[in-house]
C-alpha cells in the first residue's frame, strides 16, 4: 500500500479571537513541493483570505482533473496515439447536498486534447475517458459526480 504525505501548516497572525484571522496557510509534499494555500474568498471574505492562494475546493478539482489526464495519457499511449498536449480547464460546482451539507456535488472535465496524426474516432476517445474514469483513484474515492464533455 502507497502513502502520501502532505503537511498543512498555519500560524497566527493575531484576532484569532475576533475571528479576523488570516486563513492564508501552507501546504507542503513529500516530493518537497511547496504551495500557499487559503480558504476560498467564496467562503471567507478577504483579507481574511487570501485569493493568490489555492483552496481546498481547487484541490479537489484539481486532483481529480489531474488523475482522469494521467490514467487518460497512459491508456492512449497504450493504444498508439501520440498524444501531443492535453489542457483541462475543469470546474467543480458546489451546493447542498441530499442531506443540506455543503459539498462539491459535481466535477466537469473539459479536456482539450492535441494528437500528432490522426485522433482517434468519437467513440475510441470516449472509451479512452471512459476507461481513463473508471481508473482514476481519485474518482474512485469521491462520491461526487464526475463529467467528461469534450
Amino acid at each position: 500500500m502507497a502513502e502520501h504525505v502532505a503537511t498543512v501548516e498555519w500560524r497566527a497572525d493575531g484576532g484569532f479571537r475576533q475571528g479576523s484571522y488570516s486563513r492564508a496557510h501552507g501546504l507542503s509534499f513529500d516530493g518537497g513541493a511547496e504551495v500557499r494555500g487559503s480558504s476560498s474568498p467564496h467562503v471567507v471574505p478577504v483579507p481574511m483570505s487570501d485569493p493568490a492562494g489555492v483552496d481546498p475546493e481547487e484541490m479537489l478539482v484539481a486532483s481529480a482533473s489531474a488523475c482522469h489526464m494521467l490514467w487518460f495519457l497512459h491508456l492512449a499511449r497504450d493504444a498508439g496515439h501520440d498524444v501531443t498536449r492535453y489542457r483541462d480547464e475543469a470546474k467543480g460546482e458546489m451546493g447542498s447536498d441530499s442531506n443540506g451539507k455543503t459539498a462539491i456535488l459535481r466535477i466537469v472535465l473539459r479536456p482539450e486534447i492535441g494528437f500528432a496524426g490522426a485522433p482517434p474516432d468519437e467513440a475510441g476517445l470516449a472509451g479512452l475517458h471512459h476507461r481513463a474514469h473508471e481508473l482514476c483513484f481519485i474518482a474512485n474515492s469521491l462520491k461526487t459526480e464526475i463529467v467528461v464533455e469534450s
